[in-house]
């Protein structure tokens, strides 16, 4: 069952895009892989705004995918840092997909949690900013 929602009015997306026919799998859907990439592309706008600099991917730590991406569709990821540590930012990402544009409406297709760690010019770890 496809559950319509509008898209979360409370935040603004940290990444929209729409797959084209190369980004598609063997079946004709969305490559679950090519959702992956654009969800750690999202993370990372968040987790390198808060570590106020440079940031690399250490874990995938949940990745769930509720409905098939198709072609033409409007992909909003929504990203919010949930924890920070030392030198890792966690970051939740949900996932929504606009069928219909032009009725605004759309529908969740997935949700993930990653970890950065922030990292140097040398790409060692560095402690997080205070804010």
């Amino acid at each position: 069952m496809t559950t319509i929602t509008g898209l979360p009015s409370d935040q603004h997306a940290a990444l929209r895009v729409t797959p084209m026919p190369s980004d598609t799998n063997a079946a004709g859907d969305i490559f679950g892989g090519w959702l992956m990439g654009q969800v750690d592309i999202a993370g990372s706008i968040v987790a390198i705004q808060r570590a106020q600099g440079r940031v690399v991917t250490v874990a995938v730590n949940r990745f769930q995918f509720y409905h098939p991406v198709f072609i033409g569709d409007l992909v909003s990821c929504y990203a919010d840092v949930i924890d920070t540590g030392r030198t890792s930012i966690s970051v939740a990402v949900d996932v929504y997909a606009s069928r219909q544009r032009q009725l605004q409406q759309s529908v969740k297709v997935a949700s993930a949690q990653l970890t950065y760690v922030a990292v140097d010019e040398n790409r060692e770890k560095r402690v997080l900013p205070k804010i």
